[in-house]
């Protein structure tokens, strides 16, 4: 380097034009930086290889090539040196040379054929090497040419011939080494399909992005996860660490203990003082996760500390750059050459950012992996101590929230180290250039930052506000739309749309105060630069005479404070997501550290005795710190006999089969259980999975077998009528099937699974009486299919009693008598007067119900899911006395055991509706699917755009539109100044006028700052006009939608637009409008302001725009689906983690624990398998738009350099120090459009709901009824004909009947008779098909629905309430008086238990009315019509859902507080209607029959024989 110093050497090289390096060097450096390299990696490189082995490569033609060159290039080097020994008298590095490039071309093709053997497909290192050799090659391959034509020939033949032969073979070596080798022979190690190039350049994206655009991405089109980022090696991963922590955290306990001089202590002592000591001594999950994952992530923190030092080369080559513009006899290519540079440093920076964010992504995929794993794993073995105190959801918030902010916290935790070394390093160069004055700017900065972290918690607070906001309206619309059918039937709508815009108001309200919060901001973050560069300046040129404020000062200065910006705005947040993270740290290490079943407590492998199940002195609790639940149990199951376990609710029958299972401490005793175990449980745990997967379990499918099982289980007739068959797809928690299928279902699980020991917890609760005998009968009795296996029965079920081996009676939690039955009833103790209470007639009462109902329920089965469209008549008319037993039967188990048998029926009817609207919607749900792609597809783009435009208000948006022009303009004014202001400099005019550079500065900048704020404040004001405006829409057709609407569409669809959508609507939509405004203007400014000062530079913006739109419109229709792809894939991790939480104890007793671990982390897998071509395409996109960016440094320089002679070196400055900035807002201009056009489509789904078809007008002015009408209460039909939907068959067919006033007409028949439909009709819930029906001589159909329906009153068959107080559940209008009131509760049974309540009318009903009892709900309605008292009262009368003596207080109310009104009855019991006017039997939607009771028994038609079933008639 020293002979650069010598004056002739920097003439050539400096001061020429055409600057050469001396040969010298050229043969030194030049030669030996990639020997040096290559040398210097080998052994480490060679060492790695030999460690890890992937396998073997075939020699391919590729492979020859590259060896073949490797061996030539060497070949050509010491040619070299043999012809230098051959010359003699030349310097020694003529000999060096060559002999050290020749022995490190055989050091490439050593590595080449060795990475081939070790399996390597593409190497990182030797790309590097034939990179540096390129490039090094490139120096001499000019001088040599120059020197030739400077010289006129070429001196040095030999020489010259190799040189250009070494030069071709080594690009050709580069070319070679860009491609992939085959995939390895013989290797399980599965190949990334990301080779080390394509990592660096990221060209791995397009093949998929060009896929994305064409079509939309499927989850096949995805590339399979690289092995290395699978739950199967990342969370063994991590757990292996926490295991390490777990313990070393109990042996520094142990050691504590000791020091504290306890003495020796046995382990299972300090089990359980770890316990109580636990949080002393929690193992640290954080350090598990530091180990597991830290070193991968080290690389990634690696690259970002080359980016934060080469950020700060381009500030240093700008002021290089300007000196230049001034200088004027400097050669030209020294300015190209710095272009040039600033271009390259440019490039390198974005090169190293987007590795350092592949790291740290895929570190924080990883450790989300891990952490769900880790939790799914933990879960399953948690204590039910430890799962009650979280619950199921706490548990799947561990996963999606605290695994996601771990995630999130990855990608920006370098910001901790990279922040302050930025802030240092920008400090350390302004303080070089501005002195002291840089203080002022730094202040400044400081300053802002409580004003701003000011903001943010005000927001946070707002924020929390309006959540608990939206959540009240969701809670209240979820209500809504479950009891649409109610509101409409009352004709309340509108007293329920005043409460949702009552809270939507208030929403509203916290949604201007953040925006006003958002404004202030946003303005602080605009003004920031301009403030600081204010202060700075003025204070540098007021300090002191002397300071001069030059193009280089100020704009080098300006491009540092840019840089400054980014690290001090992202400290605040990086450390409040710290703050989050360590939240999470501690939630997760906390539950991981939960106590967990022990895996002994129950001896699975006893053979000594002949008893399948033994317990002795057993003593169970369900927590380590409760009282024992179980005491001293002591039972011996003989092998294959079946034990019957009754007891009353709540004595611990239940608690006796879980601690069978191991799943109770148990606390002293010995549990044994020969073999293996199938259980069911008292609640049927069903997957969400095909009925088939449901009841094999995981086991091969044996057709034989497995149709057996179905017959025992008497599951054959569901079959018949599911849609799929076995194959239909069972939703979660087994919704689409009835309480009685799903407990069938789980039974069928059991004994499909073969067990030796079953424990069965009631499984015959939730069956109806002939189902259940048909079980017992078949499956668990003497003769069923489990005869010969030991079984354990809890049962309420007395009839069976009598057919099992033997009986335990439990009291308490202790075992009060065990026997026979005949040993039990001599005995006459516990069990004898449980009998008395509640056997014999229910017994005598089966007895003679069995003949009639067997055949009933071979035609009707009643618990299957019935095809009839009718929702309601749920039941056939079944025998009176079957109905007694089973009620008795419900009020044994109303203490709660089980809540699920006493609703049995109603599940029934809700689940037919489902089945029912499932066949239709099939079709619907296609042409959904097909509507939702068209949306999202790009075609309808424009129309959306505008529809919102129109809702924020066309005028609103130019006035936006405008302020943000004008906010540019005044930004744009402020720098132009600024460039005028250093020109003074030159001129020598700088003392004069500072005062007047500096005042202007400043009213230019707050212009700017204002402008800004006034512009983002109008933006909010159009946002949450629109949104308003939006929801009402919405809002106000959801509830004119007519009935058949919410019949075929799931509630979740219509929530999803009144939360998600609306929520986007509401907050993401207008941060991301803001954002992008903010972004297109700068961006627009930015080229304006180049254009202006070199307008050659116009000739290059239309190239660069077209690759600019052509990689967005690219990056946003993959990244899209991308996102839709993710979030698709995201719910089933959660549904499955929840559903396997309930299930777990179903999940032990089997042994599936390890099947459903690798379910739950292939679904993790499938999930991060479209998370990761998302960050690539992040990376990939980054890469190309920041490629343009640099282009435009690159441009802009070298035009400054072109036009050196006219342009000052303050629009130098100017400009290119724009353009530095311009690459972020390019970056950001294209993720906000990505972001806008996944936000608009709200928007469009919202528009979607709010513009379905409508019922009828709520009121028509000009037929509008007389306020008194119905007078008399006459009902005409004529002709009249229903159907439920465009499509369907008729309901009712020519249906003609006249009533009068003040008749009571009861209405029966078989179930889908249409007994219902005559209701709906009456209130316009179905609108005729054919024909009418005239109330008191007005025709219905024509007046408005309200008018209509708040003239009819109906007591429904399910009594629906909605939160809030009592007397809004009666009287939401606020028509009546409070005496009203009471009084209708009086009537209505309910005043005794109002009364005794301490909140009296303002009792507050919970969710559905969840906090009284189902009759109380049923009295409820009935206050709800003796309030409403019109002429006419339809009583659709509830089945199972309501004791006897509420159902006789509701007759003898009707019978005398309705006494002159006419009265429709849809009967189940006929016992209510024979006293009735007139009975109407309907049959497949005709009149049957239509007369007095007594003349229909005498003329024994149908209404006979259903009275005869009954016992009504002989």
């Amino acid at each position: 380097f020293f002979f650069f110093l010598s004056p002739q050497v920097s003439n050539r090289t400096f001061n020429s034009s055409w600057p050469d390096l001396p040969e010298c060097f050229q043969l030194s450096v030049l030669s030996w930086v990639q020997c040096i390299y290559l040398w210097a990696v080998s052994p480490i490189y060679i060492f790695c290889l030999k460690k890890n082995k992937k396998g073997y490569i075939m020699m391919s033609l590729l492979n020859r090539f590259k060896t073949a060159f490797g061996l030539l290039l060497w070949i050509v080097c010491w040619t070299d040196l043999f012809y230098t020994l051959h010359e003699g008298k030349q310097p020694p590095i003529y000999y060096v040379t060559p002999l050290v490039l020749g022995m490190t071309m055989l050091l490439a093709t050593f590595l080449i054929q060795f990475e081939r053997l070790r399996g390597v497909q593409s190497s990182g290192v030797l790309f590097i090497f034939w990179l540096l050799c390129l490039l090094c090659a490139t120096v001499p391959f000019r001088s040599k040419i120059l020197q030739a034509s400077s010289q006129g020939e070429v001196t040095d033949k030999l020489r010259f011939t190799t040189f250009y032969f070494y030069f071709s073979m080594v690009v050709c070596e580069f070319i070679l080494c860009c491609f992939n080798e085959k995939p390895p022979l013989f290797s399980n190690v599965v190949t990334d399909p990301v080779s080390h190039r394509s990592q660096s350049l990221l060209l791995l994206f397009p093949s998929m992005a060009v896929k994305g655009y064409k079509m939309p991405l499927e989850a096949k089109d995805l590339w399979s996860l690289n092995k290395r980022d699978s739950s199967k090696v990342m969370v063994p991963r991590l757990l292996n660490e926490w295991e390490k922590e777990e313990a070393k955290a109990k042996l520094r306990y142990v050691k504590f203990k000791r020091g504290g001089g306890e003495g020796e202590s046995s382990p299972e002592e300090v089990e359980v003082l770890l316990s109580s000591k636990k949080v002393a001594h929690q193992p640290s999950f954080l350090r598990a996760l530091i180990k597991a994952f830290g070193p991968y992530f080290l690389i990634g923190s690696g690259y970002k500390l080359l980016q934060d030092i080469i950020t700060f080369v381009n500030p240093q080559l700008l002021k290089m750059l300007i000196s230049f513009i001034k200088a004027k006899d400097v050669p030209n290519w020294w300015g190209y050459t710095l272009a040039c540079l600033m271009f390259f440093t440019a490039l390198l920076q974005t090169l190293i950012l987007h590795h350092h964010f592949q790291y740290c992504f895929v570190t924080g995929m990883n450790v989300r992996s891990a952490v769900i794993g880790a939790i799914y794993r933990k879960a399953l073995v948690i204590t039910n101590a430890a799962k009650r105190s979280s619950t199921v959801g706490e548990i799947v918030n561990l996963m999606s929230v605290d695994a996601q902010r771990f995630m999130d916290l990855t990608t920006f935790l370098n910001m901790l180290w990279s922040a302050p070394l930025q802030i240092m390093l920008a400090l350390y160069f302004l303080w070089q250039i501005l002195g002291p004055s840089v203080f002022a700017g730094v202040a400044v900065m400081i300053l802002l930052i409580p004003f701003n972290a000011f903001i943010a918690m005000k927001t946070r607070a707002y924020q929390v506000e309006q959540m608990q906001h939206k959540d009240a309206r969701i809670k209240l619309m979820n209500e809504i739309l479950n009891g649409i059918k109610v509101l409409k039937l009352y004709a309340w709508e509108n007293s329920f749309k005043q409460k949702v815009l009552a809270i939507r108001q208030k929403e509203l309200i916290v949604l201007r105060k953040t925006a006003y919060l958002g404004a202030l901001s946003t303005m602080a973050w605009t003004s920031a630069p301009f403030l600081v560069a204010l202060t700075t300046f003025a204070v540098y040129v007021t300090v002191d005479k002397k300071n001069i404020l030059d193009a280089e000062t100020a704009f080098v200065s300006i491009s540092l404070f840019n840089i400054l910006r980014f690290p001090l705005n992202m400290l605040p947040q990086v450390i409040s997501s710290l703050v989050q993270a360590s939240v999470s740290l501690k939630r997760v290490q906390n539950f991981l550290s939960h106590d967990e079943l022990d895996p002994d407590s129950v001896n699975r492998n006893n053979t000594s005795t002949e008893f399948a199940v033994t317990v002795v002195n057993g003593k169970f609790t369900w927590g380590k710190d409760d009282a024992p639940v179980l005491h001293n149990i002591n039972v011996m199951v003989p092998q294959g006999s079946l034990l019957a376990v009754v007891g009353h609710v709540g004595c611990g029958k239940s608690s006796l089969i879980s601690a069978l299972l191991g799943d109770m401490e148990k606390v002293e005793g010995e549990v044994s259980v020969r073999g293996s175990v199938a259980y069911v449980p008292q609640q049927a745990w069903i997957q969400n999975a095909t009925l088939r997967d449901n009841i094999l379990f995981g086991n091969p499918y044996n057709e034989q077998k497995y149709n057996s099982v179905l017959e025992a289980c008497a599951l054959t007739p569901d079959l018949q009528v599911l849609p799929g068959g076995d194959m239909t797809e069972i939703g979660e928690k087994g919704i689409n099937l009835s309480g009685g299928q799903r407990q069938r279902v789980s039974l069928a699980r059991a004994l499909y699974n073969d067990a030796d020991v079953y424990l069965l917890d009631d499984p015959l609760s939730a069956v109806d009486a002939h189902v259940s005998k048909h079980i017992f009968d078949n499956l668990i009795g003497p003769e069923g299919a489990l005869k010969g296996k030991t079984r354990i029965l809890v049962t309420h079920g007395i009839s069976f009693l009598p057919q099992v081996d033997n009986i335990m009676v439990m009291v308490d939690g202790r075992v009060s008598e065990m026997g026979s039955y005949q040993d039990l009833l001599k005995q006459n103790g516990a069990f004898a007067e449980f009998l008395r209470n509640y056997a014999l007639e229910d017994i005598i009462e089966e007895d003679e119900a069995g003949g009639t109902i067997i055949e009933d329920d071979e035609l009707f089965p009643d618990d299957a899911l019935s095809n009839h469209t009718d929702m309601v008549d749920s039941e056939p008319m079944i025998n009176e006395a079957k109905r007694s037993f089973i009620r008795q039967m419900s009020i044994m188990s109303a203490d709660g055991e089980n809540p699920r048998s006493r609703s049995v029926r109603r599940h029934g009817c809700s689940q037919r509706k489902h089945s029912e609207s499932q066949d239709k919607k099939k079709p619907r749900e296609m042409e959904k699917l097909i509507q939702a792609e068209t949306a999202e597809t790009g075609q309808v783009k424009g129309k959306v755009y505008l529809e919102y435009v129109k809702a924020v208000g066309p005028l609103l948006s130019v006035v936006i539109c405008f302020l943000y022009g004008c906010q540019s303009a005044a930004a744009i004014g402020t720098n132009i100044w600024l460039s005028e202001w250093t020109n003074d400099a030159v001129t020598n005019s700088t003392t004069e006028n500072v005062q007047m550079r500096v005042g202007v500065y400043a009213a230019l900048g707050f212009a700017q700052g204002i402008l800004i704020m006034i512009a983002s404040f109008t933006l909010a004001m159009g946002n949450i006009g629109a949104a308003k405006k939006l929801h009402v829409n919405l809002l106000t057709n959801k509830f004119h939608t007519p009935q058949s609407f919410f019949d075929t569409t799931p509630i979740g669809r219509i929530i999803n637009r009144f939360s998600k959508d609306i929520y986007v609507i509401d907050e993401a939509l207008p941060s991301t409008v803001l954002m992008f405004l903010g972004t297109f203007f700068v961006s627009l400014s930015t080229i304006l302001v180049i254009v202006s000062s070199t307008p050659i530079f116009a000739v290059v913006i239309v190239p660069l725009a077209v690759i600019y739109v052509f990689v967005q419109r690219f990056y946003v229709a993959t990244s899209r689906q991308l996102k839709r792809l993710e979030s698709v894939s995201r719910s089933p991790i959660y549904s499955h983690f929840s559903e396997t939480i309930t299930g777990c104890s179903v999940i032990r007793a089997y042994g599936r624990h390890s099947a459903f671990v690798l379910m739950s982390d292939m679904k993790v897998d499938e999930n991060q398998k479209s998370y990761y071509p998302g960050i690539v395409s992040n990376r990939w996109l980054g890469v190309r738009i920041e490629f343009i960016g640099n282009c435009i440094v690159l441009f802009a320089g070298l035009f400054a350099v072109t036009g050196k002679d006219s342009l000052s070196p303050g629009l130098v400055g100017l400009s290119v120090s724009y353009a530095l900035q311009v690459t972020m807002s390019l970056n950001w201009m294209v993720r906000m459009t990505s972001e806008l056009e996944n936000n608009i489509v709200a928007v469009e789904r919202v528009k979607e709901y709010s513009e379905t078809k409508t019922e009828a007008p709520w009121e028509v002015e000009d037929k509008k009824p007389p306020l008194e009408w119905p007078m008399q209460g006459n009902v005409e039909f004529n002709d009249y004909s229903v159907r439920y939907r465009e499509g369907l068959d008729l309901v009712l067919k020519d249906i003609t009947l006249k009533v009068k006033g003040g008749e009571k007409i009861g209405i029966v028949g078989r179930t889908g008779a249409g007994k219902s439909s005559m209701t709906l009709c009456l209130f316009r819930l179905l609108e005729a098909a054919g024909g009418e029906i005239t109330i008191d001589n007005v025709k219905i159909s024509e007046i408005g629905l309200h008018d209509l329906r708040s003239k009819l009153t109906i007591i429904p068959q399910e009594p629906v309430l909605f939160s809030g107080t009592l007397r809004m559940n009666l009287d939401p209008f606020e028509k009546y008086s409070d005496e009203e009131v009471w009084k209708a509760l009086e009537h209505s049974h309910l005043h005794k238990f109002v009364s005794n309540q301490a909140a009296k009318l303002d009792l507050e009903c919970s969710e559905g009315g969840e906090n009284l009892s189902v009759g109380q709900r049923q009295l409820v309605c009935l206050a709800r019509a003796l309030l409403r008292k019109t002429r006419i009262l339809i009583l659709d009368e509830a089945t199972a859902a309501i004791d006897l003596e509420t159902d006789d207080l509701i007759q003898s109310t009707i019978r005398t507080q309705f006494e002159d009104c006419t009265v429709f009855t849809i009967a189940h019991r006929l016992n209510t209607i024979m006293d009735y006017t007139r009975v109407l039997v309907l049959d497949k939607g005709r009149i049957a029959e239509f007369d007095t009771p007594t003349n229909l028994i005498s003329k024994r038609g149908i209404f006979y024989g259903m009275a005869k079933d009954a016992g009504l008639a002989q």
